[in-house]
Order: structure tokens, then sequence, then C-alpha cells
């Protein structure tokens, strides 16, 4: 088992694993805020305020920290803490929001925002990245796979390497930095290699790999479904193959995220030529915040000692506009008074220097007990212009149902709210490279809707009077995120398109026009 083998030889243990296992929940992240603001103490951050007088409520009560950290400390959007903080780490600052220098910020995906966010990687994020990430290699000891698996090397389909240097710091994708520092025992089992790795050309990287594929032994892919998929269908065209399998016989994980891959799965499985493992993972821009840790779950723990502590704020009329942005006034509790069933907006305390940093992405809990979690969407990217409450859970899985019904590949799709006489309509834009009857999926997915979402269907009845589909092909959705200059890495197409971003893809569709109207 030369994967694990190696990871055990050179001293990494389960400790950590094992900590988590038969600790509280909240005993551990009471612990993981104590050794965060202890780091930070000293930082201009921690001095404004006062951290030394929160660790000292750590003597006091059970929640007497976290209560006095939850009112010294307010809430941060990236731009409140960008404006505030992080862009003096930019400059080249030392000691803002963590000790020491920023050297490293990734450029988020920003499927939500026009420009991409700088997100600080420090070093202790690094690592803390490195340690989920061999945490969740170590769970394949759970998966009935054969010997030989564990003698396979593992591909990592990210961004480039070759970081962009501006001034003091180096920017990048997450992928491409966290790859870029990769432990050199482990670099005999990563593919596709340093020097492929570095390329900045989606094209020419692809290339590469796909001529470079039959010399390598890979047992695990790794990356988002779409760009996957691409690079795998390249790799079957370019050496002439039924599927894949056929060049990676070993090839028997795939360990996926950033997007829900219930879409992808079908089309997906056609590359292939046996049944494999999916995996779930939850590693943002801002920290490794849970992996899938059985075979065949569909949820993920979250990780609760290492480099991140949370807080939860219920996704609710009460702490959110209608645009998804918090109020000023929203409450946030810890992981020891969450209930499962309930939608929770995620804040972060991190070891990269984020203070109860608002990252957008809504959970819930399907385990309290085990701290299990599923992604049911983000704060801006959901649909209720009249009280349909339509989250992205709904419709990945209302796109499956109907995807299966009718026997056709839906790998991506958005929706967007608009005006419809004096009430709303949802217009849907659907990507397949099949033969669609648009005013079949029109009706079986509004069915669908109604199936999941009691608030849709009452809205159907009401203020929501029509749903519109457009066929597109799938290809239109990937030329228009080349056109953004966001193609491979973390990047991903939006669920939900809002005004102007909706208003300049209809115009881009214009212009490659195909596919059905209804």
């Amino acid at each position: 088992m030369a994967i694990i083998g190696n990871l055990l030889k050179k001293g990494i243990r389960l400790r950590e694993m094992m900590e988590q296992e038969y600790t509280a929940p909240f005993d551990l992240q009471k612990r993981e805020l104590k050794e965060l603001l202890m780091a930070a103490n000293q930082t201009d951050f921690g001095r404004h305020y006062q951290f030394n007088d929160i660790l000292s409520a750590f003597r006091k009560g059970q929640s007497d920290f976290y209560k006095l950290y939850r009112s010294v400390v307010p809430i941060h959007d990236y731009n409140k803490i960008y404006n505030e903080w992080w862009k003096y780490a930019l400059q080249g600052k030392k000691n803002i929001c963590w000790p020491g220098r920023v050297k490293y910020f990734a450029l988020s995906s920003g499927t939500s925002e026009a420009t991409s966010k700088h997100i600080p990687v420090t070093k202790d994020m690094t690592k803390a990245i490195q340690k989920t990430s061999i945490r969740q290699i170590l769970t394949l000891s759970k998966y009935d796979l054969p010997s030989e698996f564990f003698t396979s090397g593992i591909l990592m389909l990210g961004g480039s390497t070759h970081l962009h240097r501006v001034g003091n710091y180096f920017e990048g994708d997450l992928s491409g930095i966290q790859a870029a520092k990769l432990p050199f025992w482990f670099q005999h089992f990563y593919k596709p290699g340093k020097k492929i790795a570095r390329n900045r050309n989606w094209e020419s990287k692809l290339n590469e790999i796909a001529r470079k594929a039959p010399d390598w032994d890979i047992g695990i892919i790794v990356g988002v479904p779409a760009w996957l998929q691409i690079m795998m269908e390249k790799i079957i065209a370019y050496h002439k193959l039924s599927h894949i399998h056929e060049v990676w016989p070993k090839m028997q994980v795939y360990v996926h995220g950033g997007v829900s891959f219930d879409p992808y799965r079908k089309s997906f499985e056609k590359l292939l030529g046996k049944p494999i493992y999916y995996i779930e993972t939850y590693l943002a821009s801002e920290g490794f915040i849970a992996f899938q840790a059985y075979p065949n779950y569909r949820s993920m723990r979250l990780v609760l000692n290492n480099g991140i502590f949370y807080e939860f704020v219920p996704f609710d009329e009460h702490n959110f506009d209608a645009n998804g942005e918090i109020k000023p006034n929203a409450q946030a509790i810890m992981i020891d008074q969450v209930v499962e069933g309930k939608e929770y907006a995620l804040l972060l305390s991190t070891c990269a220097g984020a203070w109860r940093y608002l990252l957008g992405d809504v959970i819930k809990f399907v385990s309290v007990d085990e701290s299990e979690i599923v992604i049911t969407g983000r704060t801006k990217h959901f649909l209720s212009l009249c009280g349909e409450h339509l989250s992205v859970e709904n419709m990945n899985r209302a796109i499956e149902m109907v995807s299966n019904e009718l026997n056709v590949e839906v790998p991506e799709f958005t929706v967007a709210g608009v005006p419809h006489d004096s009430l709303f309509a949802h217009h849907w834009f659907v990507g397949s490279n099949q033969p669609i009857n648009p005013h079949l999926f029109r009706q079986k997915l509004d069915e669908r809707l109604k199936e999941l979402n009691d608030d849709y269907a009452v809205e159907r009845s009401a203020a929501l009077k029509e749903i519109k589909v457009e066929v597109l092909p799938v290809k239109t959705f990937y030329d228009w995120m080349e056109s953004k200059g966001k193609v491979g890495g973390q990047n991903k197409f939006p669920r939900v398109m809002k005004a102007a971003q909706l208003h300049e893809w209809q115009q881009f569709i214009q212009t490659h026009r195909h596919g059905n109207n209804y």
C-alpha cells in the first residue's frame, strides 16, 4: 500500500482523526478558537479587537468566551475585511490579521462577483490543508479497493502552479498554490508533474496530459467535474479509446468538489469502463472545511481541529435580506447549538487571518453527532423572487431527476428570476448536446420542483407565473467561462444568474445561438 504506507513512514499519524472521533465537537472548536486567538493576539487585528480580553473569558463560564468573541468582533464579508484589513497585507505589511507577512493570495473563482477576490494563504493554512488532505487519503483504507490500487498515482487537475508575482506577493488559483508547495515525498505520486502543472495555457495543458496519459499509472483523479470530463474526453479521443479505463485500468477513485456532481454523473460515467468511488470534498479558497469520511455517503464531515473555527448563521429572513445580504443584527451560534435539517450560512475564523468571515456557502447538518453536512447552495445563489425559496440543492436534484426521466445528459445549467407582466418568471438555460424538447423538459422540471419544494409549489399558483426553458449546447457555457478567463482550476459556472451578469450572458448567447427555445 504505497500511498498510505508512505504517509505512515513519514511520520503522519492518525492522532487528529482519532481526536475528532472521540472528542465532543464543542470542545474541539473551543480549543481551536483559543489557539487561533493566541496565535493572532499581537497582530493589528488582535490588538484592535482586544483578543487578550476574549482569551481571559476562556477561564470563566462554559460559553462566556464565545459570547464575548461574538459581541466584540463583527461579522465580515469579503469587502469589509479586505477594505479594512487584507488590503494592507496585500501591500506587504506584516502582522495584519495573522503573524508574519502573507506571500500568497488565492484568486477566488468569482462566480458571484465581477472581479476575483484575493484570499490570503499563509504557511499555517498551507500546512492545515496538507494535513486535511492526508486525513482524507487515509480514509481510503475504509474502501473495498484492491492492493494494487495503492501503488498507483494521483492526477490533480488544478490551476497553474506558475503563479503571478505582483510586488511582494504571488497570486493564483488555490489548487496551483497548493500543488506548487507539495511535500517532496508526495511528488512521486503526483501527476501531471511539475512541468505540465506550470503551464498557464489550458488547451496546451490538456493536450500535454492527453499525450502523456499512457505513461502514468493513475488510481485517483482530483478536480472540478466539468474540467475532469473535458480532460478524459480529450484523452479518449487522442488515443482512440472506448473509455478511460483502457489507459488507466487502476483508476477507481474520483475526488471532486466545488460544485454538485449530480448534474455531471450521467455524462461522466459514459467515459468509464467500470464503476468507481466518488469522494466529495469541501476545499474553499479560505480553507479545507470538510470531506466525505465514509464510502457511499452523500455527506461530508466538518474538520473541527485543524485551523478553522466555525460559526453558523441560520439562513432565514431574520438574518438575511431578500438579496442574500446578511443583516447587521444577524445572530450566529456555535456547533453545539445547531440542529439537523436547518440551513446555515458559514462564518469562518482561520489560520490565514479570516475572522468571523462570511464564506457565502449555505450548509445543512444531516448528523449533528458526527458533524456531517451537505452544501445546499450559496447565500446569493438562490431564487426567492416572491417567496419560492428555491435553493441550489433543489435545482441540482430536479435537473438530475428530469435528466434520468428523459434519458438525457444535462451537465450544465443556470437559472434567473425575471419579470413577467406585473409578476415573475424563472428563465432556465439548460446545457446539453442531445436533442431536448424544451416544452417537455419545462413541464417535467416544474413538476419535480413542486415535489421538492412546497414554497415553490405554492408560488406557482400565485406570483410565479411562468417557467421558461432555453436549451443550449454545453460548449456555450464553457465558451462563456473562457471569455471571462475562467477555465480550468476551481472555476465553475454560476447556477443562478442575477442582474448585470444575466444581461451579459444573454448578450453572449445571442452570438452563439443554437438550441431551441420555449
